[in-house]
């Protein structure tokens, strides 16, 4: 099969309610949407939706960066050599320097074209055995109601949730982690998310009042990353990376050992061949792989499914997708908390409401 087709959509999907990101609120989420057609029936989609806050790159540069590598593949043959993260189309993309966005929605339609021709899905692409099941992390959505929400999670099933410090004083973050790991109970992983707020010395006031409570680990914990190293040998806080991914190599994983965990959001770090990249060395130095969201609409949380189903066991970061009050794609999806079968999810047919995308010409 070739490639024969390539249009670019935008989107506007209204949020349950106001979405705090780093300085910016957010009440609508809006990205483009990639569609690529083969030389018969066959459609990929893909989503590029940089996300406010945290990514670099513009509407209008990610546009004109999908243009150009369209036109460039336009005619060539759609075959699973395209699919390996190490191989020569993966190398070509790495060499066209696009931003992180625009590469995550080209491969992801790529990905999803040769699916729709070969007959198999996506965690059948990415692993010859994927997981049955794919448990999801519980976000807690506010620390007001941390408490309820952490014992309503433990009683739903949940392997793990997630918390957000940072935003108030050192003291009351200890107080609200202490209560939210009691109210757990011993079966459930308390992950933190402080998204650089700390200091160093907020960071080890906080370590050493936490010291002794089962943390999963506290993502990116230090306004200064270069700290990461010598902070989690003196104070023994698990930590894993996030922001700090984006200006990394997969390969840059090697110098990174002190970290328990990589967060792997494809929107942010260029795409799947990266994302699995960035997974297998991270495996390699005995990392945890968690592939989490970044706001995705339905076309590119199927792909995060998919690749927590062919990554690992870590809990996926995919509960962010509750905060979308409406999808592009009908029938939503089914992110059944706390686990998502695989085979059923994938097993249904969903399709692109076009009445909710604006061509870009």
């Amino acid at each position: 099969m070739k490639l024969a087709g390539f249009r670019l959509y935008r989107y506007r999907l209204p949020l349950t309610g106001p979405l705090q990101l780093k300085g910016t609120t957010l009440r609508h989420r809006e990205g483009l949407l990639v569609e690529l057609k083969g030389d018969g029936e066959a459609a990929g989609w893909g989503e590029a939706a940089l996300l406010p806050g945290f990514s670099r790159e513009g509407t209008g540069e990610v546009a004109a960066q999908l243009n150009q590598v369209a036109g460039a593949m336009m005619d060539r043959t759609i075959t699973a050599d395209l699919l390996d993260p190490h191989g020569p189309f993966a190398r070509e993309l790495d060499e066209m320097g696009l931003a992180p966005s625009a590469r995550f929605g080209f491969e992801l339609a790529v990905w999803n074209l040769y699916a729709a021709s070969s007959g198999e899905t996506l965690p059948e692409i990415l692993t010859a055995r994927p997981r049955e099941t794919v448990s999801i992390n519980a976000l807690m959505s506010s620390p007001n109601h941390a408490l309820e929400e952490a014992r309503l999670a433990r009683l739903s099933g949940y392997e793990a949730v997630k918390l957000k410090v940072g935003s108030r004083g050192v003291e009351e973050d200890v107080e609200l982690v202490r209560a939210v790991r009691e109210a757990l109970g011993d079966a459930v992983e308390l992950r933190l998310d402080a998204n650089r707020a700390w200091s160093v010395a907020d960071a080890e006031e906080f370590a050493r009042a936490t010291a002794g409570l089962d943390l999963e680990y506290v993502e990116e914990p230090l306004a200064d990353p270069a700290w990461l190293p010598s902070f989690v040998r003196d104070h023994r806080l698990p930590v894993a990376l996030d922001e700090s991914l984006v200006l990394l190599e997969p390969e840059d994983l090697e110098e990174h050992g002190y970290a328990r965990a990589v967060v792997l959001k494809p929107t942010l770090l260029g795409g799947i061949s990266r994302t699995l990249r960035f997974a297998r060395i991270a495996s390699r130095h005995g990392l945890r792989s968690v592939i989490s969201s970044a706001y995705e609409t339905g076309v590119g949380t199927s792909a995060l499914v998919a690749l927590a189903a062919g990554l690992g066991e870590a809990p996926a970061g995919l509960d962010t997708y509750r905060r979308l009050a409406d999808d592009i794609l009908r029938p939503r999806l089914e992110l059944t908390a706390p686990r998502v079968d695989v085979r059923a999810f994938f097993g249904r047919r969903r399709e692109v409401d076009g009445r909710l995308l604006v061509p870009v010409e």
